[in-house]
């Protein structure tokens, strides 16, 4: 089992829109083979920061998920509205990768 935690600083300016295409990218994503969960939320402690929890069965079906054409759209769609790049940690068999 693959665990991810990605986090995105957004503008404030665009934090609704960021929010919103999220949402839409969320619905296609939890279709994909091997998503056990994913889901987006507002820090808790800083409201201009988007934390994704993900779930998935294998490495394979995480490395498809990076393909799949709706993250290319969003990718994308939500360049202009962050601060910085996202983090992802990828958390497997005890070990975190960073990239």
């Amino acid at each position: 089992m693959i665990y991810v935690i990605a986090t995105t600083p957004m503008k404030p300016e665009n934090r609704e829109d960021f929010i919103k295409g999220h949402k839409a990218c969320t619905v296609e994503t939890r279709k994909e083979k091997g998503c056990l969960a994913y889901d987006g939320h507002v820090s808790v402690n800083d409201p201009n920061l988007y934390v994704v929890v993900e779930r998935w069965e294998t490495r394979d079906d995480l490395n498809a998920h990076a393909r799949a054409p709706h993250m290319k759209v969003w990718r994308e769609y939500s360049a202009q509205m962050k601060t910085a790049p996202t983090v992802i940690e990828i958390i497997s068999d005890g070990k975190v990768e960073k990239l």
